[in-house]
């Protein structure tokens, strides 16, 4: 076994303005997100084949399938994201040729889960290919590559947020403009202030993954009817976001906490499956255990909510989650986006030192 490539792109917290950054809202009005990238990953492994097959796996489940190397895949069955990047690379980096190859991915966190797994899931198979490849993409490059793979080629519905965070990793306030413009403003945050906010936020894992694009589509149909209060809803999230993003900046986490409290009240308005019992139970007992707010991160319906909590609170918080089904996540937050790297198999390394 020779040489092989690997990346990993970080997943995401969201914190205010999601769903702002899905067109045609962030088309009309523009958009804007505050979120940060954390110690959970997605992972991807490539290593070049002799012959002209494409063998694609992964370790999240037993699946896996091999297929000739074609310059362009059929987009059916199963890794579908892994075929579509591939076909891109093919037909953008390649002149067309293909590229025997196995790519095996995993993921810190399941596909559903409100972290941006499956557009975290392309940046870092991107990420891959342009290591073994030497391609010269740069970061926003390579987010744009990303959104256009999920969302135009493979008509995911969805917004931009996620291919941009896993991309260049931080703290981030990313603005969405008119004509796809993404800009993106990495925020230097004090240590005392990110140490404080670390130690104040609680993720919990429900236990229940969710189709995001069936609450995206409702998103979507709610702006292009022009839908009142679904409308004025995301009006509402971007002008909390932007306040948020100040609240962080000063280290008022008092205020931060009111704001996480107030995106999720607020988005609970722009689609009727955002919420459910089991979710709005979950609240309901964070809260009378000490939580101070929280707010689902990601599309809504399930997944994973992040809770604001008095570090003093924490255990209190914590042991009454423990008595439900989800779990509790540990992470901490980072600073880098997607990253890569050529490795070698051990076994070659070994027989050199002999």
């Amino acid at each position: 076994m020779g040489a092989f490539y690997q990346s990993r792109a970080p997943l995401r917290l969201g914190f205010g303005g999601g769903g702002t950054d899905i067109p045609p809202y962030c088309d009309e009005f523009g958009g804007c997100v505050l979120n940060a990238t954390i110690d959970l990953f997605s992972y991807c492994s490539i290593s070049p084949r002799n012959d002209n097959q494409v063998f694609f796996s992964t370790k999240d489940s037993s699946i896996s399938c091999i297929t000739s190397s074609e310059k362009a895949l059929p987009l059916e069955g199963d890794f579908i994201f892994h075929k579509a990047t591939y076909n891109r690379v093919v037909r953008e980096f390649n002149q067309g040729r293909p590229l025997p190859c196995n790519i095996t991915t995993y993921s810190d966190a399941p596909i559903g889960s409100g972290l941006g797994t499956s557009s975290t899931m392309v940046v870092a198979i991107l990420g891959a290919f342009k290591e073994w490849l030497h391609l010269p993409l740069r970061k926003d490059e390579i987010a744009h590559l990303a959104f256009e793979i999920e969302r135009i080629e493979l008509g995911f519905a969805g917004g931009k947020q996620n291919q941009y965070s896993a991309a260049f990793g931080g703290i981030n306030f990313i603005n969405f403009f008119r004509e796809g413009k993404v800009v993106v403003n990495q925020l230097t945050i004090e240590k005392s202030i990110l140490n404080k906010l670390q130690d104040s936020l609680l993720l919990y894992y429900t236990g229940a993954s969710r189709d995001s694009s069936v609450i995206i589509k409702e998103q979507v149909n709610n702006v292009k009817i022009k839908a009142r209060d679904p409308v004025l809803a995301m009006h509402a999230l971007k002008k909390n976001a932007i306040k948020m993003k100040q609240y962080l900046l000063t280290g008022d986490l008092g205020s931060f906490a009111e704001g996480l409290a107030q995106s999720w009240e607020v988005k609970k308005k722009m689609a009727s499956t955002i919420s459910n019992n089991n979710i709005d139970s979950i609240f309901g007992i964070a809260r009378k255990a000490g939580a101070l707010s929280g707010k689902i991160s990601g599309a809504g319906g399930g997944g994973y909510i992040v809770f604001m909590v008095d570090p003093s609170q924490r255990i209190e918080v914590e042991k009454a989650l423990q008595q439900l089904e989800g779990n509790i996540q540990r992470f901490h937050f980072v600073p880098e986006g997607v990253t890569s790297w050529k490795n070698t198999a051990f076994n070659e390394i070994k027989a050199g030192l002999n």
